[in-house]
């Protein structure tokens, strides 16, 4: 009697894209937020607890179930960030050598994408390139810019990181940071007015919110220390050229998080990162 093969299994992909606008959460008034991604750049700061946390990981979940994105993670604490790492092109712990040779691999390949846009007579990438969008994420950017290795390695890696900030958008390659210290050393004006979009969490004084907001915004009365500690996850949200507005984060829990980094990794390279993921976390 003739046998029957085994079906070939075959992974459902979620079907997102990085050029699709990503959803964060809810303004004042109900209504979703989205924000396009792919040609953004994303300033998160805020006091610890005030939901920074909630912000990057919805932002990474979308991310990490888009079919053409290649994210590369910085996370020098590890637990952040270190759920998606089986989701990530690369992943940067507390490595100041390793963070700067990736930030130079990322400044090779920007020049490169530039040069074929150059040849192509184009001025940005987009969807029907065939390119994958390579987003960076960088969680507590004081630990590179002020902590790890020595003065010069720190110059150097703000440096690089300022250069993918500036030229990274028509390329592709967005980036998203965020930094639980805003203040003028870590996120100077020159470079905070690079990131178009820019979400305060709670912060301990104006000028404070006025640095990642912008300046004089807390006279105009959109200030960041407003925010009640009862308050985790809601932010003043800035986009390009507009007025601050209050939203609330999408809140993804310690298990929500983990199933959707194991489906991530399982759709990407058909390897489960939880062998016993807890059952319909999802549900809920």
């Amino acid at each position: 009697m003739p046998t029957t093969a085994a079906p070939v299994s075959v992974p459902v992909g979620p079907n997102l894209s990085m050029f699709d606008p990503a959803f964060l959460g809810l303004d004042e008034f109900g209504a979703p937020v989205h924000i396009p991604l792919a040609y953004r750049r994303l300033l998160i700061a805020g006091e610890p607890d005030g939901g920074k946390s909630s912000l990057i990981n919805t932002v990474m979940a979308h991310i990490a179930l888009c079919r053409d994105a290649r994210p590369v993670l910085f996370d020098g604490k590890l637990v952040e960030l270190g759920p998606w790492e089986d989701s990530a092109d690369e992943f940067v712990g507390p490595d100041m050598d390793h963070a700067i040779t990736t930030l130079r691999r990322l400044q090779t390949v920007m020049n490169n994408r530039y040069a074929w846009l150059l040849a192509h007579g184009r001025r940005k990438v987009t969807a029907a390139d065939g390119l994958k969008a390579i987003p960076s994420l960088f969680d507590e950017i004081a630990l590179y810019a002020t902590v790890l290795g020595t003065k010069a390695q720190q110059d150097e890696f703000i440096t690089l990181f300022r250069d993918l900030v500036a030229r990274g958008r028509a390329a592709a390659m967005p980036v998203i940071a965020a930094t639980q210290r805003p203040s003028i050393d870590i996120i100077p004006k020159s470079l905070r007015d690079l990131f178009g979009y820019r979400a305060a969490f709670r912060c301990t004084s104006a000028g404070s919110s006025d640095i990642i907001l912008g300046d004089n915004w807390s006279h105009a009365g959109f200030c960041a220390t407003t925010i009640k500690p009862t308050m985790p996850g809601v932010c003043y949200l800035i986009a390009e050229g507009g007025v601050p507005a209050l939203m609330k984060v999408a809140y993804l829990t310690d298990a929500h998080i983990a199933t959707l980094a194991d489906y991530a990794a399982w759709v990407r390279t058909g390897d489960r990162t939880n062998p016993h993921p807890a059952p319909a976390v999802l549900a809920a």
